[in-house]
């Protein structure tokens, strides 16, 4: 087992019990796997992801941003033209999957910093009306900041645009519900709020979406309907090798996040890691990067010390032999660093970081 905990935007630390369920090995072709795991793992995302019927769910093998990139080549024809709202690293790779993929697309830019504005994003509806869906970023990891979904799904609706939200850092650790955000297409990743290990990733959408993209994707592996059709037809079955260990382990973490509570109560922890996180840093004279508004519970960006004797590798390393790794910073104009809070950890956690980082503030002897 690892000596140190991942405060990172993912992969994070997973519980015991999670890593234990990948000691088993499965046959991809046995019901005990297919319909007792998979099918179980399906059924439980679309009650996670909301109460109204009428959605599906399907899983991919790869990161994240390869699930990202099977549902805009497998639900966005070429006929079609998408507005991506981009305010950091992960809304300009949306820009950049759909460039490699030649979708029309029309896309409204902001610093990392800035949050969307729901004005701006009316505007771009108005003048363009060949525009048939709009995909943004939920949480965004670059900085941590919460972007605003349920407006823009709202805006979705009131223009009759297919809502694509990347919830990749904030499904399971935020609650929402789907349909009342008018999200028509979500998608987000094994190793994030659920807790469990990197390997696939998962769309949940409505399922006439999914039903009518027959022969849309631009990818073999990465078709969305056809495996959705494959998973439909033959009771969880994946088309290519699934990643069995992970897909169980993945089961293991549903099962921890129900134990506790659900979202809601998950959502609490992140809360309270986080406030004990940004209390306890200023505390130190460290200052957040974004105002406390617009924080999700997720990860937080630090400015970086201005001192001269100050160095994020050496910080890292020093915090590293304590038990905790953190994250570099990835704002283009602004020095700062990132600590996550969410994954297996309690404020106890917490707690100790701030200890930590408190004895290692070898800098301010420089001074």
């Amino acid at each position: 087992m690892n000596d140190y905990l991942l405060l990172t935007p993912g992969p994070l630390s997973t519980s015991d019990t999670v890593k234990k369920a990948m000691l088993k090995d499965w046959c991809t072709w046995d019901d005990e796997y297919n319909q007792g795991v998979v099918q179980a793992i399906r059924a439980k995302l679309v009650a996670l992801a909301t109460a109204h019927p009428g959605y599906t769910s399907v899983l991919m093998q790869g990161s994240g941003t390869a699930s990202v990139e099977s549902a805009l080549g497998s639900l966005i024809k070429s006929s079609d033209k998408l507005l991506v709202i981009n305010n950091g690293a992960y809304g300009e790779r949306i820009g950049e999957i759909a460039t490699y993929l030649n979708i029309n697309t029309h896309i409204i830019n902001y610093t990392e910093t800035q949050l969307p504005n729901v004005t701006d994003i009316e505007a771009v509806l108005l003048n363009d009306s060949d525009i048939t869906h709009i995909a943004m970023v939920h949480c965004e990891t670059t900085t941590g900041m919460l972007n605003p979904a349920e407006a823009v799904g709202q805006l979705a609706k009131t223009y009759n645009k297919v809502f694509v939200l990347d919830a990749m850092s904030s499904f399971g650790g935020i609650p929402f519900d789907l349909a009342d955000w008018h999200v028509d297409v979500m998608i987000s990743s094994a190793n994030k709020c659920i807790q469990g290990v990197p390997g696939f990733g998962f769309v949940i959408c409505k399922q006439h979406i999914i039903a009518q993209s027959e022969g849309v994707s631009r990818s073999l592996s990465l078709d969305l309907f056809a495996q959705w059709h494959c998973m439909e037809k033959n009771n969880g079955k994946w088309r290519f090798t699934s990643p069995t260990h992970v897909v169980r382990a993945f089961y293991q973490a549903l099962v921890e996040l129900e134990e506790e509570g659900g979202i809601t109560e998950r959502y609490k922890r992140y809360k309270e890691n986080q406030h004990i996180l940004v209390a306890g840093m200023k505390n130190l004279g460290f200052s957040p990067l974004l105002n406390t508004s617009v924080h999700s519970p997720i990860i937080t960006s630090f400015l970086s010390p201005t001192g001269q004797g100050y160095d994020f590798k050496t910080f890292y390393n020093t915090l590293k032999n304590q038990g905790f790794v953190i994250y570099p910073g990835k704002v283009s104009d602004a020095d700062c660093f990132r600590i996550g809070n969410i994954g297996h950890v309690f404020a106890a956690d917490m707690h100790r970081l701030i200890d930590a980082v408190a004895s290692n503030l070898y800098w301010q002897d420089t001074v």
